[in-house]
This record gives C-alpha cells, structure tokens and sequence, in this order.
C-alpha cells in the first residue's frame, strides 16, 4: 500500500520556539506533510514571519505568536489563539530552549532559574495548556538533548540536567496521557548544524567525537518528529530517540 503523500493532512501542529533552528526545520517538514502550523517566537520577529511566510506560499495555513517560553501566562495564550486560529490542535512540539554554560562552582542562580523556567517548567507548561485541547490520536513531541545521556564538556553541567529531566518527565506524561490515545516521546539530538552551533571552532571539536564523522542537520532531527506524530507510530510512546551520529553510543 503507497504512503499518503500528506499524512498530515487536516492536523494542525504547534510548534514551541518553531522560527529558527530546529524549530524551523520542524515546522517546514510538518507543513510539507500537510500540517496547519502555529509557531511561537520569543524574540526574532523577522525569522518567524519570513518562515510563516515561505509555508503559506506552499499552500498551507500558519501563523506566528510572539511568546516567552519562560512565561507561563504567554504559553497558555499561544494555544488559545492556536485554537482560536484553527479550531484544533492535533500535534504539539516544544523545542524552545536556553543554553547558559557555565561551571558548578561558579554557575549563578538566576541562570539556573532561567534554564529551569524555559527548558523545564515551559515544557511542563505547554503540554498541559495543549493535551488539554487533543483528542484521541494526538501527539506531544520534546526536543531534548543526547547531553541528557552524556554531557561531554566542561561548564555543560545544568543543561544536561534539565534534558535529563525531559527525558524522565515524557516517562510519566506518557502514561498519564495514554488513557486518551495521546502519545508522548522525546527527540534527543546530538550536534545538529545551526546557528547555535556556528560559533567558531565547534564543529572542528566536536566532529572527532561523533563516530559518522559529521554533524546533524535540522531536516534529519525534523524527520524522526515527523515520523512520530504521524499515523505509523501509534505504538511509540514513553520513548526518548537520541538522534545524534553514534555520539553517546
């Protein structure tokens, strides 16, 4: 039997720090599948709007919502205007994330708390405000991190904890959330080509420790989400898919 050529048709998709990045490469493959998009910026106004821009010109609805991920109050009004927008929410992905590195010795606690509000509570926050609206089918995807398996450098320490907490959270969502026929997995890349990552030098000490030789693109981490929220993987959740070119292996 051939593959529908949009197994995404007439879903709508939420995607949580979608305008750049990972984000971004999720967005565009999800709408490629046929997915309505809604996707939240905290700052780059002008990246969410061209992207919001370039999906619609293909022929499918989307929108961008100014919102801080660390803010609970700014989460909870992106599903409602998503709902407002679309009438529905089938999918939800929470990519938004901070990276604040730094050594245990010398970290600064309002560091802390920040990377704990959007790389943790956020999460929290946005799967509770979008389960909420999902009926039976309905698919919560994480962006973790494989740091949460092996952290690797120095100064790397409270980042690999909140990942490390994602995976263990989607454990428990999962099982709170089957009842309904929703299904929670968490997508745990490795060195992945963005503009996060193009600090000079990186790639040159990070390549020796992956063993394919290379780092990951956003369209290779967007299609692993893409296989989860679609209708092949009903079986899949509680999972954690660390998609990282045999880094942690």
């Amino acid at each position: 039997m051939a593959r529908a050529l949009q197994p995404l048709k007439d879903k709508i998709a939420l995607i949580v720090g979608g305008s750049r990045g990972i984000g971004a490469g999720i967005a565009r493959r999800l709408a490629e599948d046929g997915a309505g998009i809604a996707l939240t910026y905290a700052a780059a106004a002008d990246k969410a709007n061209e992207l919001v821009q370039q999906i619609t010109a293909g022929g499918v609805r989307a929108i961008a919502i100014k919102a801080d991920s660390g803010h609970e109050a700014e989460l909870r009004d992106a599903v409602v205007k998503t709902m407002q927008q679309f009438g529905r929410l089938d999918i939800l992905v929470v990519n938004a994330g901070v990276l604040i590195p730094g050594g245990i010795l010398e970290y600064r606690m309002e560091d802390l708390d920040r990377m704990l509000a959007v790389n943790v509570r956020g999460v929290v926050v946005a799967i509770q405000a979008a389960a909420a609206h999902m009926g039976q089918g309905g698919r919560v995807i994480t962006i973790g991190s494989n740091t949460a398996v092996r952290t690797g450098f120095p100064g790397a320490s409270i980042y690999s904890m909140t990942k490390g907490a994602i995976a263990s959270l989607v454990r428990g969502v999962a099982i709170d959330l089957a009842p309904r026929g929703i299904t929670v997995n968490n997508v745990q890349p490795g060195p992945t080509v963005t503009d996060m990552t193009s600090v000079p030098g990186m790639a040159e000490a990070v390549k020796p420790l992956i063993p394919l030789g290379r780092m990951g693109s956003t369209a290779e981490i967007a299609a692993m989400v893409a296989y989860l929220v679609g209708p092949e993987s009903g079986f899949v959740t509680g999972a954690s898919m660390t998609i990282d070119g045999g880094y942690v292996a």
